[in-house]
Order: structure tokens, then sequence, then C-alpha cells
């Protein structure tokens, strides 16, 4: 399937003292001597195709007889962007064995093959060769064709599909086409570990049909159609949609088991690991051993300048590697499947296949998310606590004209104190997980705000109790230093977010 604007080479080749006729047998005998697969012929030219096995590099070649001149064209049939000369090599070799053929074919053998080929020819009204060129409509039409589900690349376009559909959703909903926020990715089902693993495990599927603007989503699309094409046909639909669903599953998780505050989105582990089980394949006998090399160059490529392009910031580098080794392993899983010669069984085979390195996989998942830590989480889950014992504090001295003021000196001693002490114990316990410097920092700045307020409960105490007015400056300059404290934290925790 090509799609859009494909490479392609075209040159000229004069007939010389050849006529249309005898030019005709000769480029027929030139490409089944380079063992290619004539598609059609007509008395104005051929249509050929390069035929080197589906994972090669192929090509569609057009010859077109007009005023003297053979015009030859080499058009990839792949969806690569870039034929490295390939078509050229195409054509090259054509005009190299056709001239070797002008020497050996007598006339009179050009001519009666050549009356054999007039029986086959369709009249000329018919002629596709002599059909306009395609339109620029007939072009968007070819690039919108990988948007739509047909045998064999029937998953691929699915996706893609899901994807995009996502992707619009998100801005009908008002999220930034280029540089969505961290609130609105996790709310649209990003990967996040303090929520993740706080029982939110749908977000490993989820996070994979996100994308984090639209270049993301274009760079990780093109990447889809194009091992989707080559992978799918060869797959199936069951264990191609398997393995991308699985794959990025596990680069889910290792992005959870690397990243403790990253928030992630994106394809690109599930579409990394498509890969390695391209990588898997090529390494056994499956495939043609010619295609092999080109092959493993070309997707050797893809993953090395991903994997480095990865070091860069905002990339989830460790989602690429989870998802490639996985692909990796899940490409050699499938294998004994494909092998199979028990075609009668064939269907069973591959759902077994199916259904075992799902479970593998899944109960593999499911033991490295619990034994990656959620420390995180647990300082979020205290800090939840830590407002509503401080909500309780707080609400000791409200209302306070309507109210007994022993009643009230006997709450802040009793019941006001131990809530602050209860939070400094909270406090000190949450100093002793894995988080990052700035959560220790903030840690320290809660524990003065609480000392300060127990001060102050503690000054209000004595002045009820002691029936003076003599702390009454010290009250008010702490709760002068308490507002400043909170607007401190508060803009602290803007500068984190």
């Amino acid at each position: 399937m090509a799609i859009g604007f494909t490479p392609k080479h075209i040159e000229n080749l004069p007939l010389d003292d050849l006529n249309q006729q005898q030019f005709i047998v000769l480029a027929i005998e030139a490409i089944e001597t380079l063992k290619w697969r004539v598609d059609y012929v007509s008395p104005n030219g051929i249509i050929a195709y390069t035929n080197k096995g589906i994972f090669a590099t192929n090509a569609a070649i057009e010859i077109k007889i007009t005023d003297g001149y053979a015009i030859l064209k080499s058009e990839s049939t792949g969806s690569e962007m870039f034929d490295l000369g390939k078509n050229k090599k195409f054509i090259r070799a054509f005009i190299s064995v056709f001239n070797e053929l002008k020497l050996s074919l007598s006339l009179e053998e050009i001519e009666s093959r050549y009356n054999e080929l007039c029986e086959t020819f369709l009249p000329e009204e018919e002629d596709i060769l002599n059909m306009p060129p395609p339109t620029t409509t007939d072009k968007i039409k070819n690039l919108f064709s990988i948007f739509r589900p047909t045998h064999g690349y029937y998953i691929t376009p699915l996706l893609i599909n899901i994807n995009i559909a996502i992707f619009l959703m998100m801005l009908l909903a008002g999220v930034n086409i280029l540089t969505p926020d961290n609130t609105s990715l996790i709310s649209w089902g990003a990967n996040f570990r303090p929520i993740t693993l706080d029982g939110q495990w749908w977000r490993l599927v989820t996070n994979c049909f996100l994308h984090i603007g639209i270049l993301h989503l274009i760079f990780n699309m093109y990447a889809l159609v194009y091992i989707g094409i080559l992978l799918e046909p060869y797959l199936g639909s069951k264990r191609f949609v398997a393995a991308y669903l699985l794959i990025g599953i596990v680069a889910s998780t290792t992005s959870l088991a690397w990243h403790q505050l990253t928030i992630s989105a994106g394809a690109s582990g599930a579409i990394f690991g498509l890969y390695g089980v391209f990588l898997a394949l090529l390494t056994t006998n499956l495939i043609d051993k010619k295609s092999r090399k080109p092959l493993l160059t070309s997707i050797g490529v893809f993953v090395v300048f991903n994997l480095l392009n990865g070091f860069k910031a905002g990339i989830d580098n460790a989602a690429h590697v989870g998802g490639l080794l996985s692909g990796i392993v899940i490409g050699y899983a499938f294998i004994p499947s494909l092998k199979s010669t028990d075609y009668d069984n064939i269907e069973d085979i591959e759902n077994k296949s199916v259904a075992i390195s799902s479970i593998v996989i899944l109960v593999a998942v499911y033991f490295a998310l619990a034994h990656i830590p959620n420390d995180l989480g647990k300082y979020d889950a205290s800090m939840q606590t830590f407002v509503k014992t401080e909500t309780k504090a707080l609400n000791i001295l409200t209302d306070t004209a309507s109210r007994n003021k022993y009643r009230i000196a006997y709450e802040i001693k009793y019941k006001g104190v131990p809530y602050w002490e209860e939070n400094l114990k909270l406090l000190d316990e949450a100093d002793k997980l894995n988080i990052p410097y700035r959560f220790h920092h903030r840690n320290a700045q809660l524990k003065a705000y609480c000392l300060l307020r127990i001060e102050t409960y503690n000054l209000i105490y004595k002045s009820i109790d002691e029936k003076t007015f003599k702390y009454q400056a010290q009250i008010i300059a702490n709760n002068d230093r308490i507002l400043q404290m909170i607007t401190e934290l508060r803009e602290h925790e803007k500068e984190g977010e």
C-alpha cells in the first residue's frame, strides 16, 4: 500500500531503431529475466511489479511509449518516504537487461511473440495507460486510504482512527492543541504513578491513546502506519492487536517503575514494541533471507535513532525501552504459531498463542506493579489527612463569640494542640518516604507552620485561663506570620506545578 506521495524515479529511453511493437516484446523479456511480475500489457506500454517479497522494497514499473521514447517510471509501493536510490536502481537494471536482449532475439521471434500478445490486448479506449494521470483529488483519496480498514490492514487504521478521535475530543473539550497541561492529560487518562498505583489501573491502557500535542500525534501515527503495513498482514489481526495492547501495558508499567513524578501519554511505547516484534521475526527464517538485511538496517536505524532521541527532556525513553524489549519477547512467542503447518487448526493455534502470551504478560505486569513503590501516593494520602486534621483544629476557633470561653479554652488545650501535634508526627513519617526534595522542603515549612500554630493556641489558652490581654500582641504577630507562611506555601505549590 502506497500512501500519499511516494518515492519514484523516471527516465526516458529512446526507441532508436526499434518500432513500438518490438520494444514491447523486448521489455517483457527483460522484465521476466529480472523475475518481476508483468501485470498489464497494451500496444502503448507495460505495467509490472518487482515482486521481491512482502518485506522487501518493491516498486510498480510503468513503461509508456510515446513520440519515439519509452517513459520508464519506477514508483515505490510501500510506505517509505525515501527509497535510498532503489527506484533508480530498478530502472537501470531494466535498461541493462533490455540492451543485452536486443542482441539476442531475432526479428522473427519478436514478431511471433507480439502476435501472441495482440490476442490479450484491450480495446484502445479501455487502455489504462491512456488514462489521464491522477488528479490532486485522486492523490488525496489515496492518502486517506490509510484510515480505511481493508483485508490484511484492518487493526492499524482502527488504532489510528481511535487515536485521532480521542485527540479531537480533547480539542473540543478545550485542551491545548500543542501543549496540553498536566491537569488535562490526567483527566483524560494519562499515566501517573501516584494515581495509577492507587487503583486506577486502566490508565496503563488509556494513556496509550492520548497524545501530548498534535506533533506528537502525527509522528506516532506515521510510525504506526509504516510498521502496520509491514507487520499486520503477516501477524494477522488478532496477534497484531494483542501485541499492540500488551506492549502498551508493559511500556506503561516500565514508565511507572522508572518515573516517580512524570505524567506520561502516547502510543510510542506500543509502536516501538511493534518494531521489536518485527526485529524478532527478522532473526528467523520466516522472512526471506534477501529481505532481512535491508529491513534490519532500516528498522535498526529507526530504533537506535529514537532511543538516542529519547534522552531529550520530555521524552519517555523508559516506555520506549520497555516497549521494545517486550515486543521482542512477544515476537518470539508468536513464532511457533506463525510457523505452524497445521492449517486445519490454524485459528485455534493462533488463539492459543494470543491467550498464553496475554496471560504471561499480564501476570508479569501484576507482580511488577505490586513491587513498584508508591511513596508519592502515600505522601499525597498523608497530605489529605493533614488537611482534614488541620480543618478540625481550625474549627475550634470559629464562631468564638457565641460560645463559652472556658469551653473554648478546654478544646484548645485538649483537642486543638493535640491535632497540630498529630500533624507534626504525620510530617515526621512523611519525611521517611522516598520523595523528591521539594516535598521535604514543603514538610519543613509545614512543620514550622504547625509549631507556630501550637504556640499561638497555647497563648490563646493562657489568655483565657489567666484572664489577661498581655499575650494579645504576640498572638497578633503570630497570626501575621501564619498568613505569611500560608502565602509562601501557596507560592511553593505554584512553582512545583
